[in-house]
């Protein structure tokens, strides 16, 4: 193993040799840590490479490193905690799709008016960059520095894909078996379903086209108008050298990429977990032959906000159950906490979820959190809150290592026996432990092989071989709607004409004529 592990070192490291090091442009704004958590490992990876990364973030450093340059745009920060309470609110789709993208047209304005965005990065011939590494996220706006420093991008999408991704690199999403991940469906959809992925799929595609991106065109018009004037972003949205997906074909459903779409799932896993920190090691080494329950709801749900009702449900579970708990909880104080919980504002996730003693992790269902508990092997109970949690919890169910609940309308006697069983059914754990054989059996870590790809798309200028040419057909070519178009009036233009010389046929057979002379002799 450790002769393997060597030969795949000399093998990342060989190229670099022949490789001088690239200046990178890293665009990663979003206000949600979980975001950045997912990339940050190997934008490091990349400078500890001898690449000059500037990343644009809203999680600077806290301390210097070497190669790596901030770009702090705090302004993304502004009614965010507000916004994440209104996305949990009832909307109808275009609702939802409207929030969502002025939420996104929000984000890439706050990164265009940065002061040191503009500064450094918008005044051409100002800097110059041989790479642009984007969150593929629906801020299409900034794919425009690709344009403006002349220079190969590539997507990172830190929740999978979907048909915004896949149109990127033209790849083929089939609505009959890829579901839109607010949906909460899998791969395996009943006809209404189907039905359901089809429309709501088609009304985000039309919100997109018709209300989004007459936003996106006007801010990319305004700060990069050299740009604007020499590529039209409608072309620069469809021109990606690579996607990087944090996904894998063994965490979810197999379904098709085209060869500059790679799955990186778990960008962000250690693969040497740290030891935990004093007082968390003593309380779950304490936990004797019971073992430890982790919960957390992630970065942007907080425990704190849960309501009153919810909160004394968990904790009378939490009191009954002989087990151990340790739960990220935001406040300072916890009214009613039974003594076999800890609480603090923050847990080293990864570390914990390695932990042997750890049993059971009661989860948001956010893919981060998702890909850890498979990872390290870990049975899930999901409390879904919004957009692709629903569907990662129906996976987790699907595939036999977790199972769901609403938060809003399960009782405790729900939440008490959901843990129970997957706590004392066993194939839960077993199940967990071969999902994590198969994630972790492959050739390379998901950071070694996004490191690989993007130094590939270097060396090879963009990698334009790797394009498939879907990314130059535009809607209604892609699909062969114009072609589909034509047979149909080519159909009907048959229909008529048939039509027409039949009844000139019957006209000159006599029928009309003998019709009259009849009808005059009555």
């Amino acid at each position: 193993m450790l002769v393997l592990q060597s030969l795949l070192g000399l093998l990342l490291l060989w190229p670099l040799c022949s490789l001088e090091a690239a200046r990178i442009l890293a665009i990663f704004p979003f206000p949600g840590p979980s975001q950045y958590i997912n990339v940050v490992p190997y934008l490091k990876a990349l400078a500890a490479r001898g690449h000059e990364v500037t990343s644009v973030n809203a999680f600077p450093q806290k301390k210097p490193l070497k190669n790596f340059r901030d770009i702090p745009v705090l302004e993304v920060f502004e009614n965010y905690d507000d916004i994440i309470t209104q996305v949990s609110g009832p909307m109808n789709i275009w609702e939802e799709n409207n929030f969502i993208n002025e939420f996104f047209v929000g984000i890439t304005r706050a990164v265009f008016l940065n002061k040191e965005v503009q500064e450094t990065l918008l005044p051409p011939g100002k800097d110059h960059f041989d790479l642009i590494i984007v969150e593929a996220a629906r801020t299409d706006a900034y794919y425009g520095f690709a344009a403006h420093f002349d220079a190969p991008i590539i997507g990172v999408s830190t929740f999978g894909t979907d048909w915004n991704i896949d149109e990127l690199v033209g790849n083929a999403s089939p609505l009959s078996y890829i579901p839109l991940p607010t949906t909460g469906f899998t791969d395996r959809m009943t006809y209404r379903q189907r039905l359901t992925n089809f429309v709501d799929t088609s009304i985000a595609w039309l919100n997109y086209n018709l209300v989004h991106m007459p936003s996106q065109e006007e801010l990319y018009r305004k700060y990069l108008p050299a740009a604007a004037a020499r590529v039209p972003l409608t072309e620069l949205n469809r021109n990606f050298s690579l996607v990087l997906l944090n996904q894998h074909f063994s965490l979810s459903f197999s379904r098709p990429y085209v060869p500059n779409m790679i799955e990186v799932g778990g960008l962000h896993i250690s693969h040497t977990p740290a030891p935990l920190p004093k007082d968390i090691d003593e309380f779950v080494q304490g936990s004797g032959e019971a073992g430890v329950i982790y919960f957390s709801l992630g970065s942007n749900v907080k425990s704190k906000d849960l309501p009153v009702e919810t909160r004394e449900k968990m904790l009378k579970t939490f009191a009954s159950l002989p087990q151990r708990v340790l739960w990220k909880f935001e406040d300072d104080q916890l009214p009613g906490k039974p003594s076999n919980v800890f609480i603090s504002k923050w847990f080293p996730q990864p570390d914990i979820l390695a932990h042997p003693k750890v049993k059971l992790f009661i989860t948001h269902g956010g893919l981060l959190s998702t890909i850890e508990s498979i990872h390290h092997g870990k049975p899930v109970l999901g409390l879904p809150f919004f957009y692709d949690q629903f569907l990662n919890v129906e996976r987790a169910r699907q595939a036999g290592f977790g199972l769901g609940l609403d938060h809003k309308s399960m009782t405790q006697q729900d939440f008490q026996q959901t843990i129970q069983r997957l706590l004392k059914e066993p194939q839960f754990a077993e199940k967990a432990q071969q999902m994590s054989a198969r994630y972790r059996d492959q050739p390379m870590s998901p950071q070694e092989t996004a490191v690989w790809w993007t130094e590939y798309v270097l060396r090879h200028k963009g990698a334009p071989h790797m394009r498939v040419a879907g990314q130059d057909l535009n809607f209604w070519a892609y699909h062969s709607i114009d072609v589909i178009g034509t047979l149909l009036a080519g159909a009907l233009f048959i229909a008529l004409l048939f039509v027409f010389v039949l009844s000139k046929l019957a006209k000159l057979a006599g029928f009309g004529h003998s019709k009259t002379k009849k009808h005059k002799k009555q």
